[in-house]
């Protein structure tokens, strides 16, 4: 097993710098509408163009032009697919002079299994990483199947936010459970992460008073929490392995009743009270429906340390937490009692459309389902376009992509509007999106550093962007030459040993929350510790065994040719006149070639721009 010294370290990382020349720069109410035509993607991307470029133009600002072949077919296998195009789809691509390569290749990246899962990938993060009850890691697997089963099979973004609204089963046996699953199927949690996902509107600001900087009221707030008191997360008796359930508890409100019974205690002191004299005892509600009980009440409401109950006692006496599990009707809680039960809220969505009483748990989830993914409700489709242009092109029109909404302004609001209106007309067809992307001129630019004017017009350039973990964790495989990496045991960190798998594990150390800003993500401590010292990728680094740079080694005896193929290997493109100057020199230096190449191939590993969608 290979091992690097400290002193080595810090020679290799000199070396790094010194040979990737890429620079990477990161910039610190419903209306009724008529129904839109199917437009095509080509039309559709032509157009989004010409509105963005007569923006640059009026502020100045010359386009960036597009990028290389190598840059561009990089870009979009990790974006489409989640990872790196091989080595043969490089140099074929390069020497194919069809005028619609781009086009033919984005359709068949489409058209892969790998779009699926890196998808479902990208949409675990999303729910996941935000989870309530990390028990919700329990169903990782089965939601990513079931995504990836949907992604592939094209069902719409309204079909499967309608299935992950009103999941209910076996979180072992239906993935779709996920969203729920994750909440505890707590009614407030839900709200806001219905909110966020689907509407891009950070909505749980309005849950203890009005929202400080949109037009959220606090009952908005609660009205959306309205249609989700009736859906329970139980554990299923008696599994194994444990397993829990999603359910619709559509039975009376008893827990309500008994509160209420308690808040009233009159008709309890006319029944138990026995010798009249204000305070209930244990021995009077000995063999009543009261006994079962009464130890915990006294604990929790005996304030005099008398071990008997007065009405006044029983009346402050505080609800145990998260009550709203319990109950069959919504309650916004009083802010001034926290003692009562509140108000009984019905539920309506908050961009105005109240639904009818009288509905049971799935009823008011297929309601609410039907709202959300409605035509006249233009935040459905812009949410879902901000968050898949910001995904791919490294900047939304909304930035935070998920706090979008009437009080805020977003840039190019006309090519959003376009964006939006095209994907709601297209029935909302997830790859139609994709396809309309990535055959911008705006996402196939070159990267360049942005100018003081491209931060208030953007879109002049293509910005890097972090790849996820499980993307990074793809593409290390893909240079090794193996279908996985050995589980790494040595990590000290908690998250790394979360998760059993060698991609689990990579993924909890490298992953970070798919909403946030990309000047927001940068690397740590750990992560540049495992890529620079694992013994899982150190393992692979020799020459002296059969491995990849083993391969490399034998297949490509001249020095040139073998940094060339390192590069295409790793970087999927060919290193630039300097850098193949420096790799020539460093070789020549080398006391064994061999070490040159571990050398050249770690420090490809450890760069920036590896890590980095160009």
């Amino acid at each position: 097993m290979m091992s690097f010294s400290i002193k080595r370290t810090a020679q290799l990382v000199s070396f790094l710098l010194l040979t990737l020349s890429v620079p990477l720069c990161h910039s610190s109410t419903f209306a009724a509408t008529k129904k839109q035509e199917r437009v095509s993607e080509s039309e559709l991307a032509a157009k989004v163009d010409a509105l963005i470029e007569g923006e640059l133009k009026k502020a100045g600002i010359t386009p960036a032009p597009l990028a290389s072949d190598e840059d561009f077919l990089r870009r979009v296998t990790f974006d489409l697919a989640g990872r790196m195009p091989t080595t043969s789809e490089v140099l074929l691509f390069g020497l194919d002079s069809t005028p619609d390569k781009r086009r033919a290749v984005i359709e068949e990246l489409l058209k892969s299994h790998d779009y699926g899962v890196n998808w479902a990938r990208y949409w675990r993060d999303v729910i996941y990483l935000r989870a309530t009850d990390m028990r919700a890691r329990l169903n990782e697997a089965q939601f990513v199947d079931w995504m990836t089963t949907q992604l592939n099979e094209n069902k719409s973004w309204q079909e499967i936010t309608t299935d992950l609204l009103t999941a209910s089963g076996d979180v072992r046996e239906n993935g779709s459970t996920a969203l729920i699953f994750a909440h505890e199927g707590d009614p407030a949690e839900l709200a806001a992460e219905t909110s966020r996902i689907f509407l891009g509107i950070q909505i749980q600001c309005a849950n203890c008073h009005d929202h400080p900087t949109d037009k959220w009221k606090r009952k908005d707030f609660h009205e959306l929490a309205a249609f989700f008191p009736r859906v329970r997360v139980r554990p299923v008796r008696d599994s194994t392995p444990r397993t829990f359930e999603v359910v619709s508890m559509n039975q009376g409100n008893e827990f309500a009743r008994r509160v209420q019974m308690l808040k009233n205690p009159e008709f309890l002191f006319r029944s138990y009270d026995r010798n009249r004299d204000g305070k209930l005892t244990q021995q009077e509600v000995q063999r009543t429906r009261m006994a079962r009980g009464f130890e915990q009440l006294v604990s929790r409401a005996d304030t005099d340390g008398d071990k008997a109950l007065s009405a006044e006692e029983l009346k402050s006496m505080p609800l145990p937490e998260n009550t709203q599990r319990f109950m069959s009707e919504y309650y916004m809680p009083d802010l001034n009692d926290p003692t009562s039960m509140g108000q009984v809220i019905q539920p309506v969505l908050f961009v105005g459309t109240k639904a009818p009483e009288g509905l049971d748990d799935l009823e008011r989830r297929e309601v609410l389902s039907k709202f959300l993914t409605s035509q006249a409700n233009p935040w459905f489709s812009r949410a879902i376009v901000n968050r898949m242009w910001s995904e791919m092109l490294g900047e939304g029109f909304y930035m935070p992509i998920d706090d979008i909404g009437p009080e805020r302004s977003a840039v190019y609001p006309e090519v959003l509007a376009a964006l939006a209106q095209g994907f709601t007309a297209s029935g909302y067809d997830l790859k139609w999106l994709c396809r309309t992307i990535t055959n911008t001129r705006a996402y196939q630019r070159k990267m360049q550093k942005r100018s003081e004017g491209q931060l208030q017009t953007p879109f002049a350039a293509q910005l890097p962007t972090r790849l996820r973990g499980d993307q990074i964790f793809t593409a290390i495989t893909q240079v090794f030459g193996v279908d996985d990496l050995q589980a790494d045991r040595s990590t000290g960190n908690r998250r790394y040993q979360r998760s059993r798998s060698a991609r689990g594990q990579f993924s909890s150390l490298f992953t970070f929350d798919p909403s946030t800003s990309q000047d927001e993500i940068t690397g740590d401590v750990p992560q540049a510790l495992f890529m620079m010292n694992s013994e899982a990728l150190n393992g692979m680094l020799g020459t002296n065994r059969s491995t990849k740079l083993a391969q490399i080694a034998r297949d490509y005896p001249e020095n040139k040719a073998a940094i060339q193929e390192l590069y295409l290997l790793t970087l999927s493109r060919e290193p630039s006149t300097k850098e193949l100057e420096i790799c020539e020199d460093y070789f020549q230096q080398a006391e064994r070639r061999e070490t040159a190449l571990e050398d050249l191939m770690w420090s490809l590993l450890n760069s920036s721009e590896f890590i980095t969608k160009r």
